[in-house]
């Protein structure tokens, strides 16, 4: 089930901690005034960029999957950061790619769709590719292309289908699945695509050209697609379909009238062209709109005849410019007015309403039996739980998975007719398999986000003492076109998705960044700008905002212990109070205590610390 995003916020502020965020701007700017780039590999390469993918990738869920070399993010965090920046800045230089590891997941029609799995080391250095290439990429994609882009999500391709019905009008759909979109990708005409779009660094060119055709483990070396499962693929994938954008909008939006017209605002930042779409409607050209995500995309037309002639000038145009091949059974023209056309998991169509054309949308059978195999599948996981101490958190789990489907599936009219239907299905499965521990009513329940949430509905269960998400309790939401003005790489963008980082010193910050505690590993160093951010600038402790040479990280599990470097494990604390945390003879502790004079919630937090290194508790006597 694809998920419905809210604007990356983590992505741009590890920009920020590396003081990247000019550069990408740079890029992005560069791009949009049509400009070529030479040299690009001298930014792909410089350490901030390389350290800033490994903090990029090592919070991806996938960044715990073994490639062929059987190593995951654990390995690459062992290393120290200057050696890791030199082993990747090498590889860049004579850059041959790891074999991948090729696995194979269903897919919703009962088919498997094959996986490739770079090694994670090829991951960070696609990572650190991916990340000079968006910005470029970004400033010429079209406004309609949704899929795998920052600050975009299914929400708002299905905000300008819904417009595209209710308010343009527009009742007849191009329905074109393209057949074996990633495993088909033409290399050449890929590499082609790039230097079109002002890409010309021929080093980075030929290192994307090694990424494509690297050998997978078992079959031999591709010699077309973009391997499902490898981080640049997605943008090269949408580099591909840009052109198809383009085209689509030369027909008609794009279209130059002999007099110019007077373009409006519209409320989320577009331009709109109501004006020249009315001079464009007195000529004979096919009126159309392409709204995409990722490989799955419609056109919109007026009429039946301009539907008719756009599929067939559509299915030439992909086998004669990217030699993509249309699949023939689920490919077709749609009338929303009488049938339902399926995008995302949602079945849309045009019926009547108060003399007027509206959107009416329900989920897909299949979205339907995915969810209810789903929801089956965790309620066996509550019913046996690996061990008793499991049960809450396969509760817990059970309750993300629900609201997932609520968030994402709430954008259909029907949304509430058709979780109901499932609610039932599940409800039932729920008494079966729980008939003694699931109830209506709990005496005691633990208060959180899902009892606050859905106190009040009749639906709601408790499984011992904890509220289980009611699936059929979701109310309908209309879907939100992306604000044009939010964008990652402008300075004005940046501050309408983010104003976190304002309450850090970024003058400290960029020093970290630039001066990592040596014989370190890249996992502390960079989970030592994380807890920066994080604290912001705090001590963990009395709360005071950290001078630069007062700043320290401490163990709470030490490393002779068997602590490590992970997140979880380090605090940052003021020099003083982590020597006090340490201290282990009484003049020391009574000089630390006095300097601090800690009140009651300090010293409980010093002491849960001290404890963790098995050290005497301090008294309340030595903090007064």
């Amino acid at each position: 089930m694809t998920k419905v995003k809210k604007p990356k916020k983590q992505k741009l502020r590890n920009a920020e901690y590396y003081n990247f965020t000019a550069i990408f701007d740079g890029l992005y700017s560069r791009s949009k005034e049509k400009k070529n780039f030479y040299d690009l590999m001298t930014i792909i390469t410089h350490e901030d960029n390389i350290k800033l993918a490994y903090r990029n990738i090592k919070k991806n869920h996938g960044s715990r999957t073994a490639g062929a070399d059987n190593k995951t993010i654990l390995d690459l965090q062992k290393w120290e950061t200057e050696k890791l920046v030199e082993h990747v800045q090498k590889r860049f230089s004579h850059y041959t790619a790891n074999k991948v590891r090729r696995v194979e997941i269903p897919k919703g029609n009962g088919k498997m769709r094959p996986l490739g799995i770079p090694t994670i080391m090829d991951r960070l250095i696609q990572q650190a590719v991916l990340q000079v290439l968006e910005p470029i990429c970004e400033a010429k994609f079209h406004e309609r292309s949704n899929g795998f882009r920052p600050n975009r999500s299914a929400e708002n391709a299905l905000a300008q289908v819904y417009k595209a019905i209710q308010l343009q009008g527009l009742h007849f759909v191009v329905d074109i699945d393209i057949k074996g979109f990633f495993d088909n990708v033409n290399h050449g005409k890929l590499i082609k695509q790039m230097w079109a779009m002002g890409i010309r660094d021929k080093k980075l060119l030929k290192i994307i050209s090694v990424m494509l055709k690297a050998e997978v483990a078992g079959i031999g070396f591709p010699e077309k697609g973009t391997p499902q499962g490898g981080i640049i693929s997605p943008l090269l994938s949408n580099i591909v379909l840009n052109e198809l954008d383009w085209w689509i909008a030369s027909q008609w939006e794009n279209m130059k009238t002999r007099h110019p017209y007077v373009s409006t605002i519209n409320k989320n930042g577009s331009i709109n062209k109501g004006s020249t779409f009315l001079a464009l409607k007195k000529t004979n050209l096919k009126e159309c709109f392409i709204i995409r995500y990722a490989d799955d995309f419609k056109i919109f037309c007026r009429n039946r005849k301009d539907a008719g002639n756009l599929f067939i000038a559509t299915q030439k145009w992909l086998k004669e410019r990217l030699g993509l091949e249309i699949s023939p059974e689920k490919s077709k023209v749609v009338n929303l007015k009488k049938k339902y056309s399926d995008f995302l998991e949602f079945q849309i169509k045009a019926v009547e309403k108060s003399g007027k054309y509206v959107v009416a949308s329900r989920l897909t059978p299949k979205a339907k039996s995915k969810v209810s195999e789903k929801l089956s599948n965790q309620i066996k996981k509550i019913q046996n739980p690996k061990n008793v101490n499991d049960e809450n958190h396969e509760v817990h789990i059970y309750n993300s998975i629900a609201i997932g489907i609520q968030n994402y599936y709430r954008y259909a009219t029907n949304v509430n007719i058709d979780l109901q239907k499932i609610a039932f299905l599940v409800d039932r499965t729920f008494k079966l398999r729980l008939r003694s521990r699931i109830k209506r009513k709990c005496e005691n329940p633990t208060v959180g986000f899902v009892y606050n949430h859905y106190k009040h509905s009749k639906q709601i269960r408790f499984i011992k003492n904890q509220a289980v998400a009611p699936i059929g309790t979701v109310v309908h939401r209309n879907p939100m076109y992306k604000p044009v003005k939010v964008n990652k790489y402008t300075e004005e963008g940046r501050a309408l998705i983010h104003k976190s980082l304002e309450k850090v010193n970024m003058g400290i910050l960029h020093y970290l960044m630039a001066h990592p505690v040596k014989n370190r590993s890249v996992e502390y160093n960079d989970n030592r700008l994380a807890l920066y951010c994080a604290q912001t600038g705090k001590c963990a402790v009395t709360g005071k905002i950290l001078e630069l040479d007062r700043i320290h990280l401490h163990h709470k599990t030490s490393i002779r212990d068997g602590g490590t470097d992970e997140y979880r494990n380090l605090i940052m604390l003021d020099i003083d109070v982590h020597r006090l945390i340490h201290a282990t003879k009484g003049d020391v502790v009574e000089k630390y205590v006095q300097l601090i004079q800690p009140n009651y919630n300090q010293r409980d937090k010093i002491n849960r610390l001290r404890k963790r290194l098995n050290l005497e508790p301090i008294t309340m006597q030595m903090a007064d």
